[in-house]
């Protein structure tokens, strides 16, 4: 947007005149050797991913922490069918990464120690953001420690526009800060970094109920400062549904806002080519800044921020998350870059995970949209008591109860995520043992959404 263009480029110069404009120092290692062989299908590895054994005095003491007096019936001695990760490819096994970070571990132990501005950036770094650019169309890209640090980078580098632009003053005025609107379940780490600049006075937050575009178009026609951003998940972690992007691209061209979406859900595991839930709705030049995690469908470590090269400088010269953290290990690069090649070169996972979504939604008939399936059970007791939680063990099954407050009060639930790994046994038999909990008639769930801002 020509409007965002011109108020980044002002800040630049601004950085710029104050000596103030950072970049990377590239620190030149041997190009890492090509990725290893890539499968047809599933092998043992991949269900390496989704067996866990838990530690039974551990189980205990959560359970008595629950208020809850475990028996010996509550004693979990073999493998437990995993339902709760976030590695949804199941590449965090995959002999390719595995064989790519002990290389480059063995090669040059955990790489530059530093913050990428100093020591820690090196040729890895770098060609994993231009990989990353490349899977979701954008210009640039910038590394981050963590899918949180990135969240926050943006939004306090969004905030400093007002700063830096308020012609000589500490603090912007009224009128020349950035109103930020927020869906009411956005992730915690969207929320804290609308809090921090909220707090330095630069932003200003509003707060749209979840997915609802006739509230969003009300607060963006109400308002009447000029910079405006709107930022959203694109699939919600607690509740697994997705955000419209459709129809925000149109209130994006209604009202010329900067649109700013944390696919940390949807990278790799939506789209033709895995770049995500932009690429999903056709919409990727719609969206200005683009996150991402590389913990979950990447199966590894890390985050990312997919934007224009002018937006990287701006977020490495004042996104503070990112300046000041410890670059990510080499060996830890060196497995993303393996996983995203495997990405491309094994689309099966992929059709898998939403084969997996179809069937689950034929078993239980409800609405399901993607692999975070949600069945809220109501009160924190029984989100944890014998009928649910406990059950599941004996079941055979590890499903964490999510609670206060994480989610909003009465609305605890079980959060079951599916995964490449998994088979259509582990889906029939976990639904089964679901089937006290199902909804009735299996209708669509309803509960009331309230804001964690």
């Amino acid at each position: 947007m020509a409007q965002w263009d011109a108020l980044v480029d002002a800040a630049l110069a601004s950085l710029a005149a104050r000596r103030l404009l950072f970049n990377t120092r590239l620190i030149a290692l041997a190009p890492p050797p090509p990725p290893a062989k890539t499968f047809t299908g599933p092998e043992a590895w991949d269900r390496a991913t989704v067996e866990v054994q838990v530690d039974c005095n551990s189980l205990k003491q959560w359970l008595a922490a629950n208020g809850v007096e475990s028996t010996q019936e509550d004693e979990v001695n073999g493998k437990l069918v995993l339902f709760s990760g976030n590695d949804y490819m199941c590449l965090s096994s995959h002999p390719a990464v595995r064989e790519a970070a002990v290389q480059a571990a063995q090669e040059y132990g955990m790489g530059p120690r530093g913050s990428s501005l100093i020591c820690g950036y090196t040729n890895y770094h770098k060609m994993l953001e231009e990989s990353l650019a490349k899977l979701q169309k954008k210009e640039d890209c910038l590394l981050c420690p963590t899918g949180f640090s990135a969240n926050t980078a943006v939004m306090t580098a969004l905030g400093s526009i007002s700063s830096l632009l308020a012609a000589g003053r500490r603090k912007p005025a009224e009128d020349e800060r950035i109103a930020i609107f927020s869906d009411a379940l956005n992730h915690a780490a969207t929320i804290d970094g609308i809090r921090l600049v909220e707090r330095q006075q630069e932003a200003v937050a509003f707060v749209y109920k979840h997915c609802d575009m006739s509230h969003l178009d009300f607060l963006l026609s109400s308002c009447s400062l000029e910079r405006k951003v709107v930022v959203t998940d694109s699939i919600f972690s607690m509740d697994g549904d997705f955000a419209l992007l459709p129809e925000l691209v149109k209130l994006r061209r209604k009202y010329g806002f900067l649109l700013v979406v944390d696919d940390a859900h949807g990278t790799l595991l939506c789209g033709e080519n895995g770049g995500g839930v932009p690429e999903l709705y056709g919409c990727e030049n719609d969206v200005d800044i683009c996150l991402g995690s590389l913990s979950k469908g990447v199966g590894c470590q890390g985050g990312f921020v997919a934007c224009s090269t002018r937006w990287k400088r701006l977020i490495l010269s004042r996104g503070r998350s990112f300046i000041f953290s410890t670059a990510l290990p080499v060996p830890v690069v060196a497995s993303v870059n393996a996983a995203i090649y495997v990405s491309k070169e094994e689309r099966w996972r992929r059709s898998v995970i939403w084969e997996h979504v179809q069937y689950f939604a034929s078993l239980t008939k409800l609405n399901i949209t993607s692999p975070i399936i949600v069945i809220v059970v109501g009160s924190e007791e029984a989100a944890v008591n014998a009928h649910s939680c406990r059950h599941l063990l004996r079941s055979g099954f590890l499903v964490q109860p999510i609670r206060p407050p994480v989610v909003p009060p009465n609305s605890s639930r079980l959060r079951i995520t599916l995964s490449a790994a998994h088979s259509s046994d582990d889906i029939k038999r976990l639904v089964d043992a679901l089937t006290p909990w199902l909804p009735n008639n299996h209708v669509e769930q309803s509960y009331p959404a309230s804001s964690r801002l």
